[in-house]
């Protein structure tokens, strides 16, 4: 599996709106396709909408006229009295609700579906992409695109995209209009214009990139309050309380001045919308009123005429930032599509007819296994790593902390890819398998167990979670569980808190072993399941996976020596290498051996 992809960067800048970017971002509208009839229907009614908007000022226009004695005349001669012009603006007002509601709804429906797919779609990809993606990007930086860039896409397909629609639409309505009321006055308004757009995108980029200073300022202190409360044990033990409190408080006060910069220039924007657009409205309306003065316009005119100039100066105006959230969108798109575009692990590969679900006896054999970490290619961590187990064997792994215990174990379950050699289970290569079949029948019990935030049974169950409560309760009672749980007022439905926080060490260790006897693997590997348990815990954890490692092939990696005297060999790991490797009893013999050390060093400590 391909592991180069792309670091995320949570503060990347927006996208510059060029042919190349824009065509990316339109790759995201595949997720509309399923949806495109309510698509279309809601364009339909957004461009009825639009219409009705339009022809509110050219009616105004006529209203007014009938008011000043010129009636509205239809080509077939008859006058149109005030009433049935009124009239006609209801009605015109009445159709433009019904539209919008119509539109508001399809458009409403596409987005809630559309962004439902996207982040369906993203988290499918997350939960399937390798290991070394998130030893690569951090946790938030990844979260952020499945929340805050699909949301800026759920807003363009239900706000941005009907608002600029409208926008253009206005724009280029409203020119038409106005042209044919007088090409003269047209003319004059629209000279107004290019030095009130130029400034207005000076504007509108500066208080983007100030917005962004902000939005940059306001993630650090987010930074600082999850990682205070992540770590709030420490942060009480060390008696850091105001230190942290301080850190804060100057990370905000970055935020509000970043904040009062952007505003600034936002107040300057606005002052200048208000004098700016509106000073050349008034420009174009003096001019209008000096031709209705020399008979050249009617009042009725004169009105339509500076509806659709407020219309189009409005739009103008809006366009700046609809831009703005234009190009956030692509930005949020090509950020979503690059991990979209992610290589997954080989897994949930479909079976082949007539092809039997995967049997594992639990042989395994390392050939010249070698391993640096994609981030670290340098610096190996496995040197030429040769070993086989028969299976139902129980072998051991022991060394010094960093010597690549953990790391072989993580090659078995295809966590990383080798550097070189080969791992064989059952006289067939690892990476010839797929991960989900080969995953399913590897169960592991960690040295820091992970529990989910919901039930005991869940917990035991997602070993197999289509198990029976008798199933779970059978597993619970082989782990040593079950004394604790029933001692429970809520039994198996008791909440264990956030990652267990309301369950012992022991204890959690006790459900993680039942949950991989729940899944009844053909290999077992135990991760320093018992160095940081008191002795009590330690001997009831320690009963309940001699039970678990029954005829299973079971692999040890163990801190407390005591722990693997049983097992049937000892391979002694450092610096990468296998240093050593027999039984318990012909290791500790060995005067200058590795292994005789490290124990005569622990019954020293104990």
């Amino acid at each position: 599996m391909n592991t180069s992809g792309s670091t995320l960067d949570p503060d990347v800048p927006k996208k510059k709106l060029t042919k190349e970017s824009f065509r990316q971002g339109l790759r995201i509208f595949r997720y509309v396709l399923p949806y495109r009839t309510k698509f279309i229907i809601g364009m339909v009614l957004l461009a009825l909408s639009s219409a009705t908007v339009m022809a509110f000022p050219w009616v105004i226009g006529k209203l007014t006229d009938a008011a000043n004695g010129r009636p509205f005349v239809l080509p077939n001669g008859d006058a149109l009295t005030i009433d049935y012009i009124a009239i006609g603006l209801f009605v015109i007002i009445l159709f433009q609700g019904v539209f919008s509601f119509g539109r508001i709804w399809f458009f409403t429906q596409v987005s809630e579906f559309t962004v439902r797919d996207i982040r369906q779609a993203l988290y499918r990809k997350f939960v399937t992409l390798p290991i070394p993606y998130f030893e690569k990007n951090r946790v938030g930086a990844i979260t952020s695109r499945i929340t805050s860039d699909v949301g800026q896409i759920q807003d363009t397909f239900s706000l941005t995209l009907a608002e600029l629609f409208r926008q253009i639409t206005t724009l280029i309505v409203g020119t038409v209009f106005i042209m044919m009321v007088s090409v003269k006055l047209s003319l004059f308004m629209l000279a107004t214009f290019p030095p009130i757009v130029l400034l207005a995108m000076f504007f509108g980029r500066k208080i983007r990139i100030l917005a962004k200073a902000t939005q940059d300022e306001l993630a650090k202190t987010n930074v600082i309050v999850e990682e205070t409360l992540q770590g709030i044990n420490t942060v009480k033990a060390f008696t850091n309380e105001q230190f942290e409190t301080n850190r804060y408080t100057a990370s905000l006060t970055n935020t509000v001045r970043a904040a009062l910069r952007s505003n600034r220039y936002r107040g300057g924007f606005v002052s200048f919308v208000i004098v700016g657009l509106f000073g050349g409205i008034i420009l174009v309306l003096w001019r209008a009123a000096t031709l209705v003065a020399a008979g050249q316009m009617t009042i009725g005119d004169l009105t339509s005429f500076a509806l659709y100039t407020i219309f189009i100066g409005a739009s103008v105006g809006g366009l700046g930032e609809l831009y703005g959230k234009v190009q956030s969108t692509l930005g949020a798109s090509e950020r979503i599509l690059e991990i979209l575009d992610e290589p997954s692990e080989p897994t949930h590969r479909p079976r082949m007819a007539g092809i039997a679900p995967l049997q594992v006896r639990g042989d395994i054999d390392y050939q010249n296994v070698a391993f640096s970490y994609p981030t670290r290619p340098d610096l190996p961590v496995l040197k030429d790593i040769s070993f086989d187990i028969q299976a139902g064997e129980k072998i051991a792994l022991v060394g010094p902390s960093g010597a690549g215990k953990s790391t072989i174990v993580q090659l078995l379950m295809q966590f990383y890819e080798l550097s070189a050699g080969k791992i064989l289970i059952d006289g067939r290569d690892v990476r010839l398998f797929d991960l989900t079949e080969l995953r399913g029948h590897i169960g592991i019990v960690p040295q820091e167990t992970l529990l989910f935030g919901g039930s005991i049974r869940e917990n035991i169950a997602y070993g197999k979670t289509d198990a029976t409560d008798a199933e779970i309760t059978e597993a619970a009672r082989k782990g040593n569980a079950w004394q604790f749980i029933s001692s429970f007022p809520e039994g198996l439905d008791t909440v264990v808190g956030e990652r267990g926080i309301k369950l012992s060490g022991g204890q959690r260790q006790r459900v993680a072993i039942a949950r991989a006897i729940l899944k009844n693997p053909a290999i077992l590997i135990l991760d320093e399941a018992t160095s940081s348990l008191d002795s009590e815990s330690e001997k009831l954890v320690q009963d309940a996976m001699d039970e678990l490692m029954k005829d299973r092939t079971s692999i040890i990696i163990a801190h407390r020596l005591s722990t693997i005297r049983k097992a049937d060999k000892i391979l002694v790991i450092d610096g990468g290498r296998i240093v050593e490797q027999g039984r318990h009893e012909e290791l500790s013999n060995s005067e200058n051996g590795l292994y005789a050390n490290l124990l005569k060093l622990q019954f020293e400590l104990s």
